[in-house]
């Protein structure tokens, strides 16, 4: 079963004093204040790695469906690059190198590559890769009714909608940690499918100070013998 992550979980984390400052000074802040500081957050990082449970439910997609793993992310010099490890219902590898963005499946002993160019038309994937503005590319809206947090103090939640129409995206709520710690994301498509993930032992910048080949090592993968390539 394929279960392909949305790029909108990519680098939003933890803070800077500034933006905490921020908040601090305003404790009643609005959606736009928030986006404000999720942007903040992003740009001042250059690397993310979190364990990540993603739940998949929806009239058109049948029962269910689960997955889990660890995900990573880094960025410098102006070129981003992701990879997604999935451990659970079936091991699956989707690395982004910025030139390259491959998607290893196990079960089918198959690996498709394609330019990690084409990923930039996907409004949310190209605001984390540092070419799109949260303020700019989404409406900022308070969240529904029924996805508001009963305990600001742990949670605030934003709603989001692009402001250009996306195939696979709706709207999105992000659940954000007075620390700016976004620990819970869900989606909605245009059919009424949603997808929940939530992130755990979040860590930034735990990429710092490693050498190039050591990150050229974690951003590269080498499928098993057998295994079908595809190049699209």
């Amino acid at each position: 079963m394929r279960i392909i992550p949305f790029w909108i979980v990519l680098f939003l984390a933890l803070p800077t004093l500034a933006a905490t400052a921020h908040a601090a000074e305003n404790p009643v802040e609005y959606p736009e204040d928030i986006a404000a500081r999720l942007q903040l957050r992003y740009d001042a990082m250059q690397s993310l790695t979190f364990n990540f449970y993603q739940d998949i439910r929806g009239e058109m997609t049948g029962r269910p469906r689960q997955g889990s793993g660890r995900a990573v992310f880094y960025k410098d010099d102006g070129k981003a690059r992701m990879r997604w490890d999935y451990t659970s219902p079936d091991r699956q590898v989707l690395i982004s190198d910025g030139v390259l963005f491959s998607m290893y499946f196990a079960n089918q002993q198959q690996m498709i590559i394609t330019p990690a160019e084409n990923l930039d038309a996907d409004l949310t994937y190209s605001f984390f890769t540092g070419k799109g503005l949260l303020q700019r590319d989404f409406h900022i809206r308070p969240a529904n009714e029924d996805e508001q947090s009963e305990n600001e103090a742990e949670f605030k939640v934003i709603k989001l909608i692009p402001k250009t129409p996306q195939s696979q995206v709706q709207d999105i709520h992000i659940w954000v940690t007075p620390q700016s710690l976004i620990r819970r994301i869900k989606i909605t498509d245009h059919f009424g499918t949603i997808t929940v993930l939530n992130l755990s032992d979040i860590e930034v910048d735990g990429l710092t100070g490693k050498s190039p080949k050591e990150i050229e090592a974690i951003f590269s993968f080498v499928p098993p013998e057998g295994t079908e390539i595809i190049r699209q």
